[in-house]
């Protein structure tokens, strides 16, 4: 028996007359609902009535098909041994023969022996089924929720178990996602060892910046204000304690001064303080230095690189494999403290700034001194640091230009990246960048040792705008650079011992043509190498990677609800299936519900459905196929799908059927 919409029962059989006519008051002709099948089809034939029905060629033919709808009956399936064989009627399932005068629904398959037909709808409406995807599903547990049956107890356990699993399962990672989103970093300490190190650059400053035997009556009447704090009716003094004569009448000053070449002109040079120099044993001479301007004024740079000139290595560790130096300070040049100002030193020596060839020297700040009278030995370890980006860390890697300025009002923070080609992006590089700008602002020009294209400033300049502002925005620290990505800096060690020895006096005192006296003020030594051929690594790296969190977000996936990435997609699989057979079936049905599929039954044979107590289908619950539309319509008296597909009726009439 199969059901019927609301419940009406009806048995499944053939029944078929000598005449080849309808010993029954209805057939029914059933195929798939599936594309290019049929649905359900009802054709009804009269077999009480009036004439008119009763002589009705379709009641006569038997409910026959369009001869391009007939088709052999199946090979398989509860129909495949009713067969009928001529002259021998009809064969039952079991094999045996029955004549047409003995065929009943007795004879022929039960309801519950007949299987609809599968198609792509009936195989989407089993995916979208939840018991059936909770079946198969790889997820743990949900096949003892949305089983077959009512609702247990086992199965209400069950899914509580699965909802605390899951809740668990969301908490983890929501507590991983959380940790993730803060951008947490760790710090890596490591020693590497190297065949062989780039030299560092090496920065040397007097610590006079001005000789005495150098300056002029012009330079004082320019400079003096600015640089030693002195009045025009001072000049004629100072002149004297310089120990040359003084202003000669008639002195008119020069219209321009520039302090650039004042340094150039009156700074101690490298040839003069220079006595000797030898780099891993080897002879090197001024041309191995680099003139460059610092505010201690002019300085001398080893091995800066600079020209495209090639940077020098050393292969071994140890004192005589670097960088030794001689140098005279000149004490007799330094000039007199006239004022306590604060640019007058009051110490005698070198300042020695170790750095590398990218960062700019701002040896008034991290210089280290040498004092005349000492061999000053300097152990250096390179420290390679490594700092990420945000959001991880704040380190940037943009390069500047002092001359951009992209606002040129209010707080300086750092420094925008240069519209054109500019130098490595470094700490110092940055710095001195910020207060270029900041002074440029200002003052409208620069110092002479910062970059950039803006004009130097004059002495008055200096000492009434340069010199006040930069030291104030020293002091307040205006300028906020972050931290390169790559660092290179070097760990110093410093030992020193006294020198001249007094047999050593006499000889230096031969050899450079001085007294002993001036060997032992002036002359000091300085020995800079590398402690060993390895060096340091401080890297910052990601506490928490992707790779990291995936495989947390894994791990407790499979430990509280048994799933894993192919999971996930099954559970979209099911998504889709259900969205295409609920959401894009419904438009589809109603479309399909929209067709007026009585009138393409019922130009098949102007007999069918001829009035309302027949059992005659609504058009909206006849669905039609397409098929229908292209066939003609044809009659006789084979009816041998009639005899597979035609279903005897066990109503009483038609007015009792409900739907």
């Amino acid at each position: 028996m199969q059901p019927f919409n609301n419940g009406e029962v009806f048995q499944h059989g053939i029944s078929r007359g000598p005449q080849n006519t309808l010993s029954e008051k209805r057939c029914e002709i059933r195929t798939s609902v599936s594309s290019w099948e049929l649905d359900y089809v009802t054709w009804e034939c009269g077999s009480s009535g009036s004439a008119e029905q009763q002589t009705s060629p379709a009641c006569h033919a038997g409910c026959t098909l369009p001869a391009q709808l007939r088709s052999p009956p199946p090979s398989t399936g509860p129909w495949s041994g009713a067969q009928p064989v001529p002259g021998q009627g009809q064969r039952d399932p079991s094999g045996h023969y029955i004549q047409p005068s003995q065929a009943s629904a007795s004879h022929l398959p039960s309801a519950g022996a007949m299987k609809p037909p599968s198609g792509p709808q009936e195989a989407r409406r089993q995916a979208s089924d939840i018991s059936v995807f909770a079946s198969s599903c790889t997820l743990h547990g949900l096949s003892h929720v949305f089983g077959q049956g009512s609702l247990t107890p086992r199965r209400g356990l069950w899914a509580v178990a699965v909802f605390l699993s899951m809740a668990a399962f969301l908490y983890q990672v929501a507590e991983r996602v959380r940790y993730y989103g803060e951008f947490h970093h760790e710090t890596a300490l490591d020693e590497r060892e190297s065949h062989q190190l780039t030299f560092p650059a090496i920065t040397l400053c007097n610590i006079n910046p001005l000789r005495r035997s150098r300056l002029t009556p012009n330079d004082l009447h320019w400079a003096g204000p600015s640089l030693l704090g002195l009045e025009p009716s001072e000049h004629a003094a100072f002149l004297r304690a310089l120990g040359q004569p003084p202003t000669p009448p008639g002195f008119m000053p020069s219209p321009t001064f520039d302090m650039a070449r004042l340094y150039t002109r009156a700074g101690h040079t490298l040839e003069d303080m220079l006595l000797d120099c030898r780099y891993r044993g080897r002879p090197c001479g001024p041309e191995n230095f680099t003139a460059i301007f610092t505010r201690m004024g002019q300085c001398y740079t080893f091995n800066s690189g600079a020209d495209g000139a090639e940077l020098l290595t050393t292969p071994k560790g140890g004192a005589g494999n670097g960088l030794e130096v001689m140098l005279d300070v000149q004490q007799d040049e330094y000039l007199p403290v006239w004022k306590d100002t604060e640019e007058t030193p009051f110490e005698v020596g070198i300042r020695v700034q170790i750095h590398t060839q990218e960062e700019p020297p701002s040896i008034d700040q991290l210089g280290f001194g040498a004092a005349p009278g000492y061999q000053i030995f300097v152990s250096c370890q390179q420290q390679q640091l490594s700092f990420l980006p945000p959001p991880w860390g704040d380190c940037s890697s943009a390069s500047l230009d002092p001359d951009f300025e992209p606002e040129p009002a209010g707080p300086l923070g750092p420094p925008s990246p240069s519209p054109g080609p500019s130098p490595p992006y470094s700490l110092m590089g940055c710095r001195l960048a910020c207060e270029t700008r900041y002074v440029a602002r200002k003052c409208g020009c620069r110092m002479m040792h910062m970059p950039g294209s803006a004009p130097v400033c004059s002495p008055q300049q200096y000492k009434d705008c340069a010199d006040p502002t930069l030291d104030a925005m020293l002091r307040k620290d205006t300028c906020v650079c972050p931290n390169p990505c790559a660092i290179t800096r070097y760990a110093k060690e410093l030992s020193m011992v006294r020198m001249p020895s007094r047999a050593a006096a006499r000889y230096l005192a031969r050899k450079y043509n001085r007294s002993e006296a001036y060997i032992a003020e002036n002359v000091l030594v300085l020995d800079i190498f590398f402690e060993a051929l390895n060096y340091e690594t401080v890297e910052q790296k990601k506490a928490y990677e992707v790779s990291e969190l995936l495989g947390d977000i894994g791990g407790q996936m499979g430990l509280f609800i048994g799933a894993s990435l192919l999971t996930i997609l099954e559970i979209l699989d099911y998504l889709c299936e259900v969205f295409l057979d609920r959401v894009l079936g419904y438009f589809w049905n109603r479309k399909r519900s929209q067709r007026p599929s009585s009138t393409h039954l019922q130009a098949l044979h102007p007999s069918l459905c001829r009035h309302q107590d027949s059992f005659c289908l609504p058009p909206h619950l006849l669905p039609r196929h397409t098929a229908l539309d292209l066939l003609p319509v044809s009659s006789g008296p084979n009816l041998d799908i009639l005899d597979m597909l035609c279903l005897h009726l066990t109503l009483p009439s038609s007015s009792q059927i409900k739907f």
